[in-house]
């Protein structure tokens, strides 16, 4: 089996640059916490030419470079790193898994394997893929280090060492083959293992300074000596650990989130820090070949309460103009209640696939462009007034209710004319009753208890044939749903067909159909 491992020693500062691109080439500081005595994590490049150091507290850190940028490290923005160095390596290859999180020395790592077996029929070589896999880490805005060898444990030992010269010329990649891989590691300080405090002092009493130090003794011995324990960084060491494979990952939902400095009260910033969300997370998913069918967007609020909204995607988009104006309007619709704390944004993400167009038939209008409007109108006059009429279950004749539209669903493979059943004939044309709402208000002259003469805003004039009437009544138990009503159908001596109704609670005449 092999194995890549993408390592980022400074996980914290590549997930605040992330969400903050503005800080890129400035000297940026994070620190474990508010406070002059929060001691920093991580350091960027131009900051450490300056002399700061890891280790340091801000105030020691501002006397030798006094222009240095701090920032508390996030654990949603960290989160949100370490799932996109995830969706990096499921670009490069169907099975990848992230690393546990380390302690100590390797606190603010980051580490992604990935399965490198059998890619070389796709990359030509591990050295092109380890390339590969560095670029695209980069261009996501995660800069490490990436090391190919036989097991978990024996690949991030080696990118472990490449990371200590990150900060010089040494090349972001090392490919180790089975057989170099002890002699590659023996030199290497015993700190690369992670060893617990207690351990670490014992070891030094001993006089074991490097993994080849500890290869060279006795398991017995050691064990004995130094209690079971230690036979866990001899198999690490070694690259013996148990292992299972990499899983193959079936979560599509990606994440991205950000806590506010200050909590924002204004559309406009909200819709600032919305695209920015947005932005990292339609990067994520073109490195998964994913488009985003519903959006989710979640709202701390400075009171305490969530605000959730969800917004549906006509077809699997990545189009970021698109997607941002959907969120825009929902949230225009529907503002906050209370200044904002924290933003999230979930994005479920399906495959995309390619529809087959009709050959004969002229193309339609884009899905999304479809979304955009229905998401439009929803603002302009409310979601509970868009959608699709129902019929409900219910005796009231005029009764409905309204449904989302249902999602286009691609037409089968299998699907072809052949199987479609041929268009029936003709038979003549019907006619279509064709529903007022609201209904028109009408004066009706009735003589022997039928109406013989009509007026209204739509048609007047005498009445030439009539049918009905036809009763209905219902809710007889409930004042304020009840209804009785008697339904005419009048042809008038202008030409129209209409539907008369008199409403026997309000006592009144309305047209509330017409015939066409």
């Amino acid at each position: 089996m092999r194995i890549a491992c993408l390592l980022v020693p400074d996980l914290p500062l590549h997930a605040e640059l992330r969400a903050s691109p503005e800080l890129q080439g400035f000297p940026l500081a994070i620190t474990n916490g508010p406070g002059s005595r929060a001691e920093i994590l991580s350091i960027s490049h131009e900051a450490f030419s300056q002399g700061v150091r890891v280790g340091q507290t801000l105030p020691q850190a501002r006397t030798v470079c006094p222009r240095i940028e701090a920032r508390t490290a996030s654990p949603v923005l960290m989160k949100a790193a370490r799932e996109a160095m995830l969706d990096v390596g499921l670009s490069m290859a169907p099975r990848a898994e992230l690393a546990e999180p380390s302690s100590g020395l390797f606190l603010s790592e980051g580490a992604v394997y990935v399965d490198a077996s059998g890619t070389q029929a796709l990359y030509g070589s591990e050295g092109t893929l380890a390339s590969i896999l560095h670029a695209r880490a980069e261009r996501a805005g995660i800069r490490g280090v990436v090391a190919i060898a036989s097991s978990r444990s024996m690949t991030r030992l080696v990118a472990r060492h490449l990371a200590h010269g990150l900060h010089s010329a040494t090349a972001p990649t090392e490919i180790l083959s089975p057989e170099a891989e002890l002699a590659f590691l023996a030199p290497l300080p015993i700190d690369l293992l992670d060893p617990d405090d207690r351990t670490a002092q014992a070891l030094t009493r001993f006089g074991i300074h490097c993994i080849q130090d500890l290869l060279r003794l006795s398991r017995r011995d050691l064990a004995a000596r130094l209690g079971p324990g230690l036979l866990s960084l001899v198999a690490k060491a070694r690259g013996e650990e148990s292992e299972l494979p990499l899983a193959e990952p079936r979560i599509t939902s990606l994440e991205e989130a950000i806590d506010l400095e200050a909590p924002i009260g204004n559309l406009e910033p909200l819709a600032f820090i919305c695209r920015g969300l947005l932005s990292r997370l339609i990067e994520r998913l073109t490195l998964r070949a994913l488009g985003c069918i519903e959006l989710r967007l979640a709202l701390q609020l400075e009171n305490g309460a969530l605000e959730s909204r969800r917004i549906g995607v006509a077809s699997p988009s990545q189009d970021e103009r698109v997607l941002l104006r959907l969120l825009r309007l929902a949230v225009e619709s529907k503002p906050p209640p209370a200044a904002i704390d924290r933003v999230t944004l979930i994005c479920e993400g399906v495959a995309l696939r390619l529809e087959q167009l009709d050959l004969f038939l002229p193309r339609g209008p884009s899905a999304n462009e479809l979304d955009q409007t229905l998401a439009e109108l929803s603002a302009i006059c409310g979601a509970e007034r868009v959608g699709s009429p129902e019929v409900v279950d219910d005796h009231r004749p005029d009764a409905f209710a309204l449904k989302p539209f249902a999602k286009r669903k691609p037409r089968s493979k299998t699907q072809t004319r052949s199987h479609q059943a041929p268009p029936s004939p003709r038979r003549g044309l019907h006619l279509a009753l064709r529903a007022l709402r609201p209904p028109l208000r009408a004066e009706v002259r009735l003589e022997r208890g039928r109406p013989v003469f009509a007026r209204s805003t739509m048609s007047q004039g005498r009445i030439l044939e009539s049918a009905g009437p036809w009763r209905t009544t219902g809710h007889w138990w409930s004042k304020a749903s009840h209804f009785a009503t008697d339904h005419y159908d009048v042809q008038m001596s202008d030409g129209n067909i209409l539907r008369l109704c008199f409403d026997w609670r309000m006592k009144r005449w309305v047209i509330d159909g017409l015939y066409d």
